[in-house]
């Protein structure tokens, strides 16, 4: 194909799946089945809210990496300072590689597609299920240059009709009504802004700076050549990721509400979705279920072993692509051992403080003509957005000092709800605008 020309429709295709199956896991599952389930009749409110950080941002983010030319999230952090960039994106593909997200890949996968099926068994399976599932993920992320085929063409494909066999089902023989909504869904902006805090559980807007690079490498990899073509493809392919996973969201949270007449609240979505589904298919809703997830998971944990193989074998040469996909599986699994809620609890704190300063780069990355791309904007904009994301993640560990956590509490707005970010950022904004007026141009 010629460097100005679009892709074709098949490449769309493949290009798109795969992205929509990088994002989707078993938590973009389980959390509007729960926000369903709360939400009850103003579910449509709640999901306005959700859909905007759950899909908004995550769009967002590869847009930004498309439209800012960077050849990788590092480029783009270092626009704040070249050490700040290094660290930053470190601190990310960790997180959401071999630390938290791809040890939760496999557990989420085990307690919701093998525990209730092995629960009779004399013996811990967990184990031997965490090596199996590392050990696939592990052969499938070798070369990542099969990624769109075996992922775009093949798991996608399975994934989506699994999950349409559920939502179809759900319609011909529906749960039950929608019943009033909890507290923190009560009224229409109560539950747009608690749907809106809810979206940042899927933690994509993090993932999709990382996802964005694999797109474009493949846009490249396609012919296109142009800026202007790339930034428009990637859009276009974000948006049909993004879009996919709009849908599912409205569906799996339309079960999440109608099912609370027949079963009851729940803790969670997890059980949401099994026990529908056992009322949906019966005996065999389970298994399912089981392939939604199992699929979900794997997708997800392939695409950042690969991500987090890539930037790291860039950054250290000498060390093999191949080697570190190895390094990434085997940590996975050993850190999976630990067990779901030893992971979600270590992974707050640090998330806390990383998607703040995420969405704040991404903001920046699209306005970044406006503002001449200067430096001192980056610089004061992240790092003062850095001191509230870094006092909310202490706070979430539970180790920031009273006094401070007080004060902060009481005269940030927002802080409390782990928002006081926003405040810091725009006054962050505003300072290196009157920096840039101050100084030369190339500050």
């Amino acid at each position: 194909m010629n460097g100005n020309e679009k892709l074709s429709a098949r490449a769309y295709w493949a290009i798109g799946m795969m992205l929509f199956a990088l994002f989707f896991g078993a938590g973009n599952l389980i959390f509007p089945a729960a926000l369903g389930q709360h939400a009850g009749d103003n579910v449509g409110w709640a999901l306005f809210g959700f859909v905007l950080t759950g899909v908004g941002l995550p769009l967002l983010g590869i847009v930004a990496m498309g439209y800012s030319s960077c050849k990788d999230v590092e480029e783009l952090a270092s626009r704040v300072h070249p050490i700040y960039g290094l660290i930053y994106t470190i601190a990310l593909y960790l997180s959401i590689g071999p630390m938290f997200a791809t040890p939760r890949t496999g557990t989420v996968a085990y307690e919701i597609a093998i525990k209730p099926f092995a629960e009779g068994l004399h013996m811990n399976m967990e184990p031997i299920f965490l090596a199996i599932f590392f050990g696939v993920s592990l052969w499938l992320s070798i070369s990542p240059h099969k990624l769109v085929n075996r992922i775009g063409n093949i798991l996608t494909p399975a994934l989506l009709l699994v999950i349409l066999l559920l939502i179809v089902k759900s319609f011909i023989t529906p749960i039950g009504g929608y019943p009033l909504p909890q507290p923190a869904y009560g009224d229409a902006p109560t539950a747009v802004l608690q749907g809106f805090l809810d979206g940042y559980n899927t933690m994509d807007a993090l993932a999709s700076v990382v996802f964005a690079i694999l797109v474009i490498d493949f846009v490249r990899l396609s012919g296109a050549t142009n800026h202007e073509v790339i930034t428009k493809t990637v859009m276009e392919v974000g948006a049909i990721a993004v879009g996919l996973l709009g849908i599912v969201y409205v569906f799996i949270a339309n079960i999440g509400a109608t099912s609370v007449e027949r079963f009851g609240l729940f803790d969670t979505g997890a059980p949401v979705l099994s026990t529908s589904a056992n009322y949906l298919f019966g005996d065999f809703g389970q298994i399912i279920l089981a392939i939604i997830v199992l699929l979900a998971c794997l997708s997800t944990s392939i695409g950042l072993i690969t991500s987090c193989g890539t930037y790291f074998h860039k950054l250290t040469p000498k060390i093999s692509y191949k080697l570190y996909v190895v390094i990434f599986s085997v940590a996975a699994f050993g850190l999976s051992m630990f067990g779901l809620k030893t992971i979600i609890s270590a992974a707050i704190p640090v998330l806390m403080l990383l998607y703040p300063l995420t969405i704040v780069i991404i903001l920046l990355a699209l306005i970044n003509d406006v503002f001449g791309g200067r430096r001192c904007i980056y610089a004061w904009t992240i790092g003062l957005t850095m001191i509230s994301a870094l006092m909310t993640g202490l706070e979430t560990a539970g180790i920031a000092p009273d006094a401070l956590e007080g004060l902060f509490t009481q005269y940030i707005p927002f802080q409390a709800a782990g928002m006081g970010w926003v405040s810091f950022a725009i006054l962050g904004f505003i300072v290196g605008l009157i920096h840039k007026g101050l100084v030369s141009e190339n500050k």
